[in-house]
């Protein structure tokens, strides 16, 4: 199963980029013998438009083009669900041993995510009720795709309950 996160804006170069890249080239060798693969980040462009709603549609498209077909989708929202690690761990390998081709992981811009999207979502998770820059989330995000990796090898990273 490839696995992608799909995020509106664009990380400099620096520190936080580098932090992602860490956790996502720490999940591609431990996911490689798991079946999963590809642990990449496709980012998008932050909408010019004038008002909050006309920037989450217009970039509800831009998102939306770039989900693979027939791919499980999670939103990352503050709205969203609070569930551990391993229950996280847990849907990843079933939606994996369900066949499902890819896992979308999708982080707004600093408007946030469209309800549509959130509506459509599989998933929709939530890594605090507070309000995160997205390039934290992208990091949170990454470390938790690694840590899932950890959890289903039995990898000493995660030292859960």
């Amino acid at each position: 199963m490839r696995v992608l996160i799909v995020a509106v804006g664009r990380m400099k170069a620096g520190p936080e980029r580098d932090l992602v890249a860490r956790y996502l080239d720490r999940a591609v060798a431990s996911g490689k013998p798991l079946g999963l693969a590809d642990f990449s980040v496709i980012e998008l462009g932050e909408a010019r438009a004038s008002s909050a709603d006309a920037r989450k549609t217009e970039e509800a498209r831009a998102i939306r083009s770039a989900i693979p077909e027939k791919s499980v989708i999670i939103a990352l929202d503050e709205r969203g669900k609070s569930i551990a690690s391993e229950d996280f761990a847990t849907r990843v390998a079933d939606w994996r041993d369900g066949g499902k081709p890819t896992l979308t992981l999708l982080i707004g811009g600093a408007d946030g995510l469209a309800a549509e999207l959130r509506q459509s979502a599989d998933l929709v998770i939530s890594f605090s009720a507070m309000t995160w820059p997205h390039q934290l989330v992208r990091i949170m995000a990454a470390e938790q795709l690694y840590r899932a990796t950890t959890i289903l090898s039995g990898h000493p990273y995660h030292r859960g309950d």
